[in-house]
């Protein structure tokens, strides 16, 4: 298999699953308030989902480095597909705040099954054929394909959401099954041999994947900072998503669910835009931890602007502000978080970041969502917002420990550098050649 069809199968299986999954984003908090929840309850179902990706991120972890990643991408489409339709059969039956919670839960195992494993089954392949192909370009190119998807997904979900809430859950599950035969039809584990999972090893391999998650993440000092910074954007970030599609039909003062299928595609828009950017910065910018720090001071203003407006057209603006800021932040954090992760414990790295990450979601969740319930969901937008600023000095730590996962493959210093650009100052400029990325 050659290097561009590894990729192309990569942006295949990317959208295709982001399609799918994006279906209900746009109204997925307006189905479970019109399913009987309150605003409360409906962000305890979330923060439940987040618990679900902090309790299975480990263990599926351990099943993408011995059964393989294709594997724990079939089994994450199985289980996405079981539990969009449970989600189903619960609001047909008025089933309470217990119920929900117990099919997120299971949801987010679902999700785990893919987080890490489609990024580690594509470095893996790219690395067997030889390629030295610059992952944050790669990664931005991803993010436009998967933004694409987004953009279709979610306008989709909104207009089917109109005429029913409960049709883009019913059409997300049709397009899993489709995925599915896909996923039969061209993942295959290149670069990475599998190997069998026995259930008396299942606790020794939770142990080991733990202990390979705290040596090649934790233990590693500049990842160490960017999980850190990482549980401060997810404390806030999941709950500012689903928390837009209500405030912005309360600021425009309407109930047309369609409004909120076209900002969640807007907001696709403004990720593919933020993904156009990092190539720009990447040839202005040596260091990843100078264009993250950027993003992510963009995205803390952003949101507290959100929270202090009561205009429609202001707080639209700068939530696509801040999910342009996400779409730069995002492939440029994948590059380094792999630069570092070694190819066998490639997934598990990927995953206890993930995990870390949605630690802060569990709290985010049921802290904002209180606040929500309280106060107004302004008032939650300001808090997390202000609290986002707290990854600032993290980020700052990530530059000063520098190391080549913090360099960025192929730039080049010209005119408008990383500081012309309104980001932190590089210590150092130089011209270097492009480089092989290695993994550990």
């Amino acid at each position: 298999m050659t290097e561009q069809r590894i990729i192309r199968n990569y942006y295949v299986l990317a959208g295709l699953y982001t399609l799918a999954a994006s279906l209900i984003w746009g109204v997925n908090t307006l189905f479970l308030l019109d399913a009987g929840l309150s605003i409360p309850e409906v962000f305890v179902a979330n923060a439940v989902f987040s618990a679900g990706m902090v309790l299975f991120e480990i263990p599926t972890g351990v099943v993408a480095d011995t059964l393989g990643r294709r594997t724990s991408y079939i089994l994450s489409i199985v289980v996405l597909a079981v539990t969009t339709v449970l989600y189903l059969v619960a609001a047909q039956a008025g089933a309470g705040i217990a119920v929900f919670a117990v099919v997120s839960l299971f949801m987010g195992l679902g999700f785990t099954f893919y987080s890490g494993a489609l990024e580690a089954w594509l470095v893996d392949a790219l690395r067997s054929v030889g390629a030295d192909g610059d992952l944050d370009h790669v990664f931005a190119r991803s993010q436009q394909v998967t933004g694409l998807a987004m953009l279709v997904g979610t306008t989709s979900g909104g207009f089917l959401g109109q005429f029913d809430l409960a049709v883009p859950f019913v059409v997300r599950a049709v397009l899993l099954a489709g995925l599915l035969m896909v996923a039969g039809r061209t993942m295959h584990d290149l670069g990475f041999t599998p190997r069998p999972l026995e259930l008396s090893n299942i606790g020794a391999e939770l142990k080991e994947q733990t202990r390979v998650g705290v040596s090649y993440g934790w233990n590693q000092p500049g990842l160490r900072l960017l999980m850190l910074s990482g549980l401060t954007r997810g404390a806030f970030l999941g709950w500012a998503f689903y928390a837009a599609q209500p405030y912005f039909l309360e600021l425009l003062e309407d109930d047309a669910v369609w409004v909120v299928g076209v900002i969640t595609a807007l907001m696709s828009l403004s990720t593919i835009a933020g993904n156009q950017v990092v190539e720009l910065l990447t040839r202005r910018c040596t260091h990843r931890s100078s264009i993250i720090l950027g993003g992510s001071i963009t995205t803390s203003i952003g949101l507290i602007v959100m929270g202090t407006t009561d205009s429609f057209w202001v707080a639209v603006p700068f939530f696509l502000l801040v999910t342009g800021s996400l779409g730069v932040i995002s492939p440029v954090r994948q590059a380094y978080v792999h630069h570092i992760a070694p190819s066998e414990h490639r997934a598990t790295v990927i995953s206890f970041d993930a995990m870390v990450s949605s630690i802060g979601g569990v709290g985010g969740q049921l802290g904002l969502g209180r606040i929500a319930g309280g106060r107004g969901f302004a008032a939650g937008y300001v808090t997390g917002g202000v609290l986002t600023i707290i990854a600032w000095p993290l980020l700052f730590g990530v530059r000063r420990i520098g190391g080549e996962a913090d360099r960025v493959v192929g730039s080049r210093p010209r005119q408008g550098t990383c500081a012309a650009q309104g980001l932190p100052r590089d210590t150092q400029i130089e011209s270097h050649p492009r480089e092989v990325v290695t993994q550990g």
